[in-house]
């Protein structure tokens, strides 16, 4: 019994590691509401998303509930950051295009952007937006297209769109279908999971 729990585990890792998209990421600044920030982690996980970005820096990473993030924060990785530059270089060395959410007149909507490239999309708090500072280090805007009289959705909200149109599109160009890791990463991987 306890062989069969076991390798139905370690198919299930194995499966949903196999759809891991390693060329993309979000990049969450500033965000201080512990539940957006564990649904961001959620969706994330739903979508693909091995790590998330964190740029903090005049707000803590909030404290998240066990229960509500704990999972997704198990099979999600955290990559920190503290400066415009090295957030740029870490994204840049693994070839993202950088996008920021903006209300811009630059801004494009979502569906305009090719996702199945390596892209990484910075979403900033509700209040202040993406930081100023990180404008250097953007690439483009994109916005959700909305027809109400609400000019945004919730950050958590945003995120779950912008991933599920970058899933969208990456079905369709079969990125789901093979690993995005090497046989190398992938096996690494696997082993760091099935120790969690």
């Amino acid at each position: 019994m306890r062989n069969t729990i076991t390798d139905r585990r370690r198919k299930k890792l194995e499966q949903v590691l196999a759809h891991r998209q390693k060329d993309l990421t979000l990049v969450l600044a500033n965000i201080h509401d512990p539940h957006n920030v564990s649904a961001i982690y959620r969706s994330a996980d739903a979508f693909g998303v091995p790590e998330i970005h964190l740029y903090y820096t005049d707000t803590p990473f909030p404290v998240l509930g066990r229960k509500t993030s704990a999972s997704a924060r198990k099979w999600v990785d955290t990559v920190r950051h503290t400066s415009p530059e090295d957030l740029r270089s870490s994204l840049k060395a693994g070839n993202m295009r950088i996008l920021a959410t903006s209300c811009s007149p630059d801004a494009r909507p979502v569906s305009e952007y090719d996702l199945t490239l390596p892209t990484a999309i910075i979403m900033g708090n509700e209040h202040s937006g993406v930081p100023e500072e990180l404008q250097s280090v953007v690439d483009g805007e994109v916005y959700i297209p909305m027809y109400g009289m609400i000019q945004s959705f919730n950050v958590s909200v945003a995120a779950a769109i912008l991933l599920s149109e970058a899933s969208r599109q990456r079905v369709a160009a079969g990125k789901y279908d093979a690993p995005t890791y090497d046989k190398e990463e992938y096996q690494q991987r696997l082993e760091q999971w099935l120790e969690k």
